[in-house]
């Protein structure tokens, strides 16, 4: 999904002079920026729980567990790290109400859009539809998105462009063994422009990732395959920030540990979260508890 990321450098004057050098940033601007830029994705981050739990109150319910525990990472992303050109593909698509909330608050789509989720005649289907705006393949059949991605990856290579390909996968995903193949090619043609996530919550619809299908150690069998590994808490914005940079030495496989139902205490790493149909008390409850600091209890 090609998207639009802020500037990264300034336009040329209109009269036509030499643009005008920026200084060397010190440690203090430098300080600065990252705080403004953690600020930034910890308020879409929150601003994307909140949504997400909003499109689950609605009449045909959400994926919510997923898209919560994946909405710190989306938001480095779409806050920080997406550049004009770079592509972003979604491929745990189930996590679609994490992305809407994304593209809403960039203003690829409008805002009020959101109360439409999976209704009948809306755009916001339960999976990204290829027709949206920024969607670039309609993902959701589990086991492609990596596959699509490396092709964007491949093409960049081939034709010498500089342009990331960014892609999150579900770990209840990485037992199809597509996947696989798609992770061999990438270590072979070192793609130094793609880097992939896995949003490990530990939990897929049918229990405990362990328990249908051991992955680990995902760390080693990653790297056995030609790739930099980076294993992370998943909820850490400055540790995602320097993650999900791409390596000249190949792809990059960020492994994010993760807690399925982040923020939401009665739907964290729980089963029954993967797919909720919040009545409205829940989801009063569910934004009460999102509004909480950090580490609050009560």
């Amino acid at each position: 999904m090609a998207t639009t990321g802020p500037p990264h450098s300034p336009a040329p004057p209109a009269n036509g002079a030499a643009p005008i050098e920026a200084a060397p940033p010190t440690d203090a601007t430098a300080a600065a920026h990252a705080t403004a830029s953690s600020r930034n994705s910890a308020e879409m981050a929150q601003r994307v729980r909140e949504d997400v739990i909003r499109m689950a109150g609605g009449p045909e319910g959400a994926h919510a567990g997923g898209s919560l525990s994946s909405a710190d990472l989306i938001a480095v992303l779409y806050a920080e790290l997406l550049r004009p050109g770079d592509s972003f593909v979604l491929s745990k698509g189930h996590a679609a109400p994490a992305l809407y909330s994304a593209l809403a608050q960039l203003g690829r789509i409008p805002a009020e859009e959101l109360d439409t989720y999976a209704r009948p005649g809306s755009r916001l289907f339960g999976h990204p539809p290829y027709e949206l705006p920024g969607v670039e393949f309609a993902t959701g059949s589990l086991g492609h998105g990596l596959g699509l991605s490396i092709g964007l990856a491949l093409a960049e290579q081939l034709s010498g462009g500089d342009r990331h390909v960014y892609t999150l996968l579900g770990d209840g995903e990485l037992q199809e063994g597509s996947v696989w193949e798609a992770a061999l090619l990438a270590g072979h043609r070192k793609l130094t422009g793609l880097v992939a996530a896995v949003d490990r919550n530990g939990l897929q619809i049918t229990g405990r990732t362990e328990d249908c299908v051991g992955l680990e150690p995902l760390d080693a069998k990653f790297t056995a395959f030609g790739w930099q590994v980076r294993s992370i808490d998943g909820h850490d914005l400055s540790a995602l920030r320097e993650a999900l940079r791409p390596s000249p030495d190949g792809p990059v496989m960020v492994i994010a540990r993760t807690v399925k139902g982040r923020g939401v205490p009665f739907l964290e790493d729980r089963v029954a979260g993967h797919y909720a149909k919040l009545k409205p008390a829940l989801v009063r409850r569910a934004l009460a508890a999102l509004a909480r600091p950090a580490g609050a209890t009560s």
